[in-house]
C-alpha cells in the first residue's frame, strides 16, 4: 500500500480526508479536550503538510488505490512514540481510538493504513533526509510562540544498545572518555562478526560492556528542548563530535554553549571561540596539577547548567524507552531520534503552555 506521487497536479490522487455523518456525532459527542488536542491547537500543520507535499512522491498502490495523506501519517509516526505503539500496535489503535481518529484528520468510515504502509511512510522519510528539518521547522514555531528561548545551549552523548546484539566478537573494545580523560586523538576500531547490525560497535564505558550507537545530542540551556542532535557507532569519539552540534543549534553570537569535562581541548574552545560563542565548558584537571578554587566554582555552576540534558537523556531513555533502538543499522537510528525529539518537543510545549 503506498507510495509517493509529487502532487496531486500530477494526476494522481490523494486519499481525500472530510467530515462524514459518523463524524458530526463524534465532535458532539466529545466533551474533553485531549493531549492530542493541545497539540493539533498549538501547531499550525499547513507548513508541515506543505513540505511534505513537496518532498514526498507518492505513487497508488498496485489496485490503483490513492496514497494517504503525507500529514496524517507524519502524526502516526509522532502517536507510535508518545504511545510507546509499534507499527501493528499503532495500525489497531487507530480502529480503536476515537482521539486518534481526530488528531490524524481521518474520519471515522475511512481505511486506515496498516502496518506495512507505516513502517515505509516512515522508512521513505528517513531515506529522504528531512526528518531533521521537520524537526527544526516544529522547534521554529515553538519559538515563535515563546515557548524555546535560544539562549544557550548544552551538549552531551549518550550510549544507545542495538536491538541486534552479534554472537560473535572480535578484537578490542574501547573505554568510553570519562570527563576526566585526556582528549582522545580519534575513534578505535572495532571490528564485530556475525551481527546483523554491522553499523554498530562495541564500547566499555563504567565496567558495563554495549553494543551499538551514540547519540550526540544538544538541548536548549533553559528548558532542555531538544535543539539537534546525530547518532554515530558507539566507539567514535564525542570530542569530534563537537563542532557539528555547536553549528546544530543555531544560537546567535554571544551565546553559551555548556559541556562537560570531557569536551574540553583547545581545538573546541577555537571552534566556539571562531563563532563568536561563550566557552562553557567544564575545565579538566591539568595532569599532575590542581583545579584553582575558581575553576572548581565555575565547573559547579557549569554543572548545575548540565543536568538540564541529562533529564532530556533520562527521559527519552524511561519514558521513550531509547535505551536500545527499535530499528538496524545508523541511518534508521538516527531516524528514530528525530521522531523522538519531535514527540519530546511538542510534549514539553503543551507542558509549557498549560502554565
Amino acid at each position: 500500500m503506498l507510495f509517493f506521487l509529487h502532487s496531486k497536479e500530477e494526476g494522481m490522487a490523494i486519499r481525500q480526508k472530510g467530515p462524514r455523518l459518523g463524524d458530526y456525532f463524534l465532535g458532539h459527542r466529545r466533551t474533553k479536550t485531549t493531549f492530542l488536542d493541545e497539540i493539533n491547537e498549538l501547531i499550525n500543520w499547513q507548513p508541515i503538510n506543505t513540505f511534505l507535499c513537496k518532498k514526498i512522491r507518492r505513487k497508488a498502490n498496485a489496485v490503483g488505490n490513492p496514497a494517504y495523506p503525507p500529514l496524517a501519517m507524519f502524526k502516526i509516526l509522532l502517536l507510535q512514540r508518545w504511545y510507546n505503539l509499534s507499527d501493528p500496535g499503532v495500525e489497531q489503535a487507530l480502529l480503536d481510538r476515537l482521539s486518534f481518529v481526530r488528531f490524524t484528520g481521518f474520519s471515522i468510515e475511512d481505511d486506515v493504513p496498516d502496518e506495512t504502509t507505516i513502517c515505509r511512510f516512515r522508512n521513505g522519510l528517513i531515506r529522504l533526509k528531512v526528518l531533521d528539518t521537520l524537526l527544526d521547522m516544529l522547534n521554529r514555531q515553538l519559538e515563535d510562540q515563546g515557548l524555546l528561548v535560544r539562549e544557550g545551549a548544552v551538549v552531551d552523548a549518550s550510549v544507545v544498545e542495538s536491538q541486534r546484539r552479534p554472537r560473535k566478537v572480535i578484537d578490542v573494545m574501547p573505554e568510553d572518555r570519562s570527563e576526566d580523560a585526556e582528549e582522545q586523538d580519534g575513534p578505535v576500531d572495532c571490528r564485530v562478526s556475525y551481527s546483523d547490525d554491522e553499523e554498530a560497535a562495541w564500547l566499555r564505558k563504567r565496567n558495563r560492556t554495549y553494543y551499538g550507537y551514540k547519540l550526540h545530542a544538544a538541548t536548549d540551556s533553559r528548558d532542555g528542548f531538544l535543539l539537534c542532535g546525530h547518532i554515530t557507532p558507539a566507539n567514535r569519539s564525542d570530542t569530534g563530535e563537537f563542532e557539528r552540534l555547536v553549528d546544530g543549534v543555531g544560537l546567535d553570537p554571544g551565546a553559551w554553549i555548556y559541556a562537560d569535562k570531557g569536551y574540553c581541548s583547545g581545538k573546541n574552545r577555537d571552534i566556539l571561540f571562531d563563532r563568536d560563542l561563550e566557552d562553557g565548558t567544564m575545565d579538566k584537571t591539568p595532569r599532575g596539577g590542581r583545579l584553582t578554587d575558581l575553576e572548581k566554582t565555575r565547573n559547579r555552576e557549569i554543572s548545575s547548567v548540565r543536568q538540564i540534558v541529562e533529564r532530556a537523556f533520562g527521559t527519552l531513555k524511561r519514558g521513550y524507552a531509547f535505551f536500545r533502538s527499535r530499528y538496524v543499522g545508523r541511518e534508521k537510528v538516527e531516524g528514530e531520534f528525530h521522531i523522538l525529539a519531535m514527540a519530546f518537543n511538542l510534549k514539553k510545549a503543551v507542558r509549557l503552555a498549560r502554565a
